[in-house]
């Protein structure tokens, strides 16, 4: 039997807006007038939940309440959630940068935290000298660190700064660096927030891979926080939901990334948008047989708005993403320039060939723009439709085809 690598226990941590702190003289007077006779927190009575979509009725925000779940040594386990959700806060109050305002963590190991770029570091000393301090700082004897040197530099890729001051690297290279300290130096456990997307693409493949091998091959405890769904599901093994500061569900990974994006598709659906400002009007966007499409069939959109400005470089740009939040493509379509376009209705008809999606859901996202920088109107994934499976000739396939798309090729036997 696994034994708990982290015990969170009524979690809960309360900010008050506009503030340092916990507030006014007044507040912590009350707070310690409280405390020593036995009574109870009075501000723990009040304050909102952490809904930045709505408008609050207190000074006080509960970023995170009630927060209560076990991790098992050797998992690895996504934290998702949308921004705002207390993901980051989780992660800082685990690693003690700030104390929760209820509730405790009970920890099992040393923990290496990588939340923001430059966490942990001297920017005065150099590239060695920090990852001898930060070794230091997780208990490690100098012989130990010395032994893991040259595998993180080699993994940072940086060998050639090392002895430079690191207030002179590079997002990227703070990065690369602080991330080869985090996953080599011997700690049990391993706190990764979104830092990694300052990297690139072939180092945050690498960062996933390592945390792969810590988790699985090391029996190291991981926690993620991402917003790249195909990442959480390739590391971890376990994920956590978290929403308005509260833990809506913790269970394996496959489960609870359907659970948010049902969630997340319920909430697309019921949002209202601007769709007229001074500028633009727009009037309908359609998509035809939206309730009949497959993979065989073209996605016919149609746009109807109305421009209200004569001589304007106007122009929108359609953005497909998949139910992974993964962008496909965009679409940029110019439809009117600065020297004569005029006070009229546009319709406009976008069309993706068929044999392009592959079965699933997809959103859809339009900007309206002036001068190709100015932006006039967002419309965030207002829309959606669905791609169903096609088994072309019966019994060739039993299941989905895996993958982004499902082009038709044209392929040769000789």
């Amino acid at each position: 039997m696994k034994q708990l690598a982290i015990k969170a226990e009524n979690i809960s941590k309360q900010y008050r807006l506009g503030e340092v702190g916990t507030g006014t003289l007044t507040h912590d007077l009350n707070r310690f007038w409280h405390k020593i006779r036995g009574n109870e927190d009075p501000y723990l009575k009040i304050g909102d939940a952490n809904d930045r979509t709505a408008k609050g009725n207190s000074d006080y925000v509960w970023s995170l309440r009630d927060i209560n779940f076990e991790i098992e040594q050797g998992d690895a386990v996504g934290i998702i959630g949308r921004n705002g959700a207390g993901k980051s806060t989780l992660l800082k109050l685990l690693s003690k940068v700030t104390k929760p305002t209820t509730g405790n963590f009970k920890v099992n190991g040393r923990i290496a935290s990588l939340l923001e770029v430059g966490t942990g570091f001297n920017p005065e000393m150099t590239g060695r000298e920090n990852i001898y301090l930060n070794g230091a700082i997780l208990g490690m004897r100098r012989a130990e660190i010395t032994r893991k040197f040259d595998e993180i530099v080699d993994f940072a890729g940086v060998e050639r700064y090392i002895d430079t001051p690191v207030k002179r690297y590079s997002s990227g290279m703070y990065v690369r660096l602080a991330f080869a300290v985090a996953a080599h130096l011997e700690s049990e456990i391993l706190i990764v927030d979104e830092v990694l997307a300052v990297g690139d693409a072939e180092f945050q493949k690498k960062c996933l891979g390592k945390m792969g091998d810590v988790s699985k091959g090391e029996g190291r405890t991981v926690l993620f926080v991402s917003h790249n769904l195909p990442s959480i599901k390739q590391l971890c093994n376990q994920a956590i939901y978290l929403k308005n500061g509260q833990l809506i569900a913790q269970d394996e990974t496959n489960i609870i990334l359907d659970y948010y994006k049902s969630d997340f598709d319920l909430n697309i659906n019921t949002k209202k948008f601007v769709l007229e400002n001074s500028t633009l009007k727009v009037n309908a966007i359609e998509i035809k047989n939206v309730n009949d499409l497959t993979s065989n069939d073209e996605v016919e959109i149609i746009f109807d708005f109305d421009s209200k400005v004569k001589n304007q470089s106007l122009a929108f740009s359609v953005n497909i993403y998949n139910n992974e939040d993964i962008l496909l493509f965009e679409m940029f379509i110019p439809f009117a320039n600065n020297s004569n376009s005029e006070i009229k209705n546009y319709k406009t008809e976008l069309i993706i060939p068929a044999n392009i999606l592959n079965s699933g859901d997809y959103f859809i996202s339009v900007i309206f723009a002036k001068d190709q920088s100015e932006v006039l109107l967002h419309l965030d994934k207002f829309s959606t439709f669905k791609i169903e499976e096609t088994f072309e000739n019966s019994g060739k396939y039993l299941r989905r085809i895996p993958g982004i798309i499902k082009p038709k090729l044209i392929y040769n036997v000789y």
